[in-house]
This record gives structure tokens, C-alpha cells and sequence, in this order.
């Protein structure tokens, strides 16, 4: 095991993908799957980066790490958050491609050694996009989609918002950080990362395995918590709004759509999280003055269209506030 103090930029190959590992006080039995599922790729020693950024964990991992030797890399810092862990994970990669994998999460072997075939047989792509699984039981048939700019691909579908999703350059990145302190950082991070992308190759190969544990962040019932994911939310959907004012007619296009799926997300998660009609409708208040509300009339899905009319009206948002919880609980 490596160092961060020991590491050097300055290597004889550089490898084709730096994954970036993030770590914060979990089971240390996962995050050596998650290490061990990245080594069973059809990658060598020299093709292959992987950086474990520990945020400060309660109980340090390193004896367990002991095993990998020089197959990994390990940096400790202050706990400071998932942003900051992965902006770490960039500063220090060498990789002309860089794959985020949270550390209770694995990578399947076989649909993502078809994301790497991908990679190596296109020599443009500054992007694969591929799907996830919660089931380690998945297809190992698999169709791509042609090849397009991360502008026109936004433009005309909906996009996951995890940034694990994606193998991308590293170049492409630029400038492009997430901003620590706040949750859902990936969905301020990937629009901004795929209007970068000028050819981005699709496929629905199920590579990336996503372990849903009751007490993660996303699914806190903490009442303080839950306002911050909800403001925070609210912040960069409202951020990205404004970017698109600056932006070229296709991208800001294309930038809108995900601006107006972010926006029915959040209403969503006000509906779910709170079940209060009153935050509903000072939220409503709120994005109709900064011009996000209502959602625009737009056809971008069948969901969209229906979430649309429904919150457009009074009698529609109490339908929703009595039926959504329902059906959850249902599921």
C-alpha cells in the first residue's frame, strides 16, 4: 500500500483509469470489496489507479489495506465530506480517465469490463455512461447507444445524476469541482461534466452495483438533516438555472431540461420528506419567484408531463401530498 506522501505523478505509463474510492467510518469487510471488485477487472497493475480517500473515518482502515501493497493507494484527511474527498481523489490522479466509486459499492466484473471495451475501442470518447444494479444478478447482454456530445445526450434524455455513473476523462473535467458542504453534489457536478463531454459513448451495461443502506445520508429521517438536503437541492437546481443564461442555445437547452427534472425532484422530495403542505407551498412560493415554477411545458417524459399538470393546480398538490406517501409504502 502506497502512501499518499510517497506518490508521484511522474510515472513511466500512465494508466488508462484512476478510480477514486471514497471512505467514510464503514464496515472495513466493505470497502476491501469494493477494492477487491475493481481488481478483478481485465485492467493490469499499470493501467489501473485506485486512490482510497479516507474523510477522516473513526477507526482508521490501513491495517486491513495492508493486503493490496502497492495495488492501492491510501490518503487520509479531516473529515471535510464527500466533495472534498473526491476533489482530493482529482487533485491526486494520474489516470487519463477517472471512475468515482463510493466505498460501500462494487463494480460488476462483467458489464464493466464491457465499459472498459468501450473505452479502449474509441479512442475519442471522453465519456461512457453506463446503468446501475442493486442486484448482483444482472445481464451480460448489452447494447450501446451511438456515439453523441453529453449536450445533445441531455437534450433528448433523462440522465443519471451519480457521478459513479460515468467513465470520463480526466481533461474534460477542466476547472469542474464539486462544492463541498452540501448534499447532493452530483447533481450540480454531472450536467456541468456531460455539456464538457464532445463524444460520449452510451450503454446499458449494468456495471455499477449500489449497496442502499437504511442509516446513508439520502434516506436520514433527521428533521435538520432533511431541510438541508431540501435547501440544498433547491440551491443547485436554482444555480444551475442561472447558468443558463451564459450558455450557447443547444446547451442551455439542454441544461433546462435537467434544470426542470431537478426541480420536479425536489417538489417530489418536499411531498415525501415532509408530507407538509404548508413547506410545500412556501417552497412553490419560492421557486415561483425565481422563475422555476411552474415546470415548463415541455414533453420530456411521460412522468414529467403527468408530475407537471398535477402540481400545476391546488386540488392536484393535495392529491399528491395524500397519494404519493401511499404508494410508497405500498412498494
Amino acid at each position: 500500500m502506497q502512501n499518499s506522501s510517497l506518490h508521484t505523478s511522474l510515472q513511466e505509463a500512465q494508466p488508462l483509469v484512476t478510480f477514486v474510492v471514497c471512505y467514510y467510518n464503514l464496515p472495513v469487510q466493505m470497502l476491501c470489496q469494493c477494492v477487491d471488485s475493481i481488481l478483478a477487472l481485465s485492467l493490469q497493475h499499470d493501467e489501473r489507479e485506485i486512490i482510497v480517500v479516507d474523510d477522516g473515518s473513526d477507526i482508521n482502515p490501513t491495517n486491513a489495506l495492508m493486503q493490496y501493497g502497492d495495488d492501492i493507494i491510501y490518503v487520509r484527511q479531516k473529515n471535510s465530506g464527500l466533495s472534498a474527498a473526491r476533489n482530493l481523489g482529482i487533485s491526486m490522479a494520474t489516470g487519463r480517465y477517472l471512475q468515482f466509486v463510493d466505498g460501500d459499492d462494487r463494480l460488476m466484473t462483467e458489464p464493466y469490463n464491457h465499459c472498459l471495451d468501450v473505452l479502449r475501442s474509441h479512442e475519442d470518447a471522453d465519456m461512457v455512461m453506463f446503468d446501475f444494479t442493486t442486484t448482483t444478478d444482472v445481464s451480460t447482454t448489452y447494447t450501446d447507444g451511438r456515439v453523441l456530445s453529453g449536450t445533445e445526450y441531455m437534450r433528448h434524455n433523462n440522465i443519471h445524476g451519480s457521478a459513479c455513473l460515468y467513465i470520463f476523462r480526466q481533461k474534460t473535467l477542466s476547472e469542474l469541482r464539486f462544492t463541498p458542504g452540501i448534499f447532493h453534489e452530483d447533481e450540480e457536478f454531472t450536467p456541468q461534466l456531460l455539456l464538457r463531454a464532445e463524444h460520449v459513448y452510451p450503454t446499458d451495461a449494468r456495471a455499477y452495483y449500489y449497496h442502499h443502506r437504511p442509516n446513508s445520508i439520502t434516506s436520514t429521517t433527521d428533521e435538520e438533516k432533511v431541510q438541508k438536503r431540501l435547501d440544498d437541492l433547491h440551491a443547485i437546481t436554482h444555480r444551475l438555472y442561472m447558468m443558463t443564461d451564459r450558455l450557447p442555445q443547444n446547451d442551455r437547452l439542454a441544461l433546462r431540461r435537467r434544470v426542470a427534472q431537478l426541480t420536479m425532484d425536489y417538489l417530489y422530495q418536499i411531498i415525501m420528506q415532509t408530507r407538509s403542505a404548508q413547506q410545500l407551498d412556501t417552497r412553490i412560493a419560492q421557486l415561483r419567484s425565481e422563475g422555476l415554477f411552474p415546470l415548463p411545458d415541455e414533453d420530456y417524459s411521460q412522468k414529467y408531463v403527468w408530475f407537471r399538470r398535477m402540481t400545476s393546480t391546488t386540488l392536484g398538490r393535495t392529491l399528491l401530498l395524500h397519494s404519493l406517501p401511499l404508494l410508497r409504502k405500498e412498494r
